[in-house]
């Protein structure tokens, strides 16, 4: 369908939303794309791109992915990370669940963790510059601490039965398992 040296085609150029309510706009057209500039060696870029088998013009590619999960780590918020690449919150959900888009939901997890992290820094940050100027910040601060506490768990806590333990454990278990399977094929084989 497409050469080898170009699986995806151009998008074309870039258009703007023209209807006069915005909430109408399909999400290809809603928001304009601006390619991200990140470093090749950036952490939260450590994942392997979901491949489209036959790409079509309106594709999530693998720039779009990347582009994604950057502007998911530098703002915690997935509406406005879809809105960043010009695509719909429904669409990214769907290629998450593909077959082969695992390492694509790691790293989505993963930005979100960071972006996360990151709006907690700057609402504690906000909250304290502002105690003196705006009566409501220490409630804002007082809303960051109780939620970021509510999430942290003592090692101690961990224990068989504890929800967190068996998710461990069930990852642990799996990769194990994996382990086999994969020493089993290199002796049969």
């Amino acid at each position: 369908m497409f050469e080898d040296d170009e699986p995806y085609p151009d998008p074309g150029p870039i258009r703007r939303n023209k209807r006069a309510t915005p909430r109408q706009a399909t999400s290809e057209v809603a928001w304009e794309f601006e390619p991200a500039v990140f470093a090749e060696d950036d952490p939260v870029l450590d994942f392997a791109p979901y491949l489209h088998k036959q790409p079509s013009r309106n594709s999530i590619t693998p720039d779009l992915q990347r582009a994604f999960v950057l502007r998911l780590a530098e703002t915690g918020i997935v509406t406005s990370a879809a809105a960043h690449i010009g695509r719909s919150m429904e669409a990214l959900y769907k290629l998450r669940k593909q077959p082969g888009a695992k390492d694509f939901a790691r790293a989505w997890d993963e930005a979100l963790r960071w972006g996360v992290l990151r709006l907690e820094d700057c609402a504690l940050e906000r909250a304290l510059s502002d105690a003196p100027y705006n009566p409501h910040a220490n409630s804002m601060l007082c809303f960051v601490l109780r939620y970021r506490g509510q999430y942290r768990v003592d090692a101690r806590d961990l224990v068989p039965g504890h929800p967190i333990y068996e998710w461990i454990r069930e990852d642990v278990l799996e990769e194990e398992r994996e382990k086999r399977r994969g020493s089993g094929r290199k002796k049969g084989g």
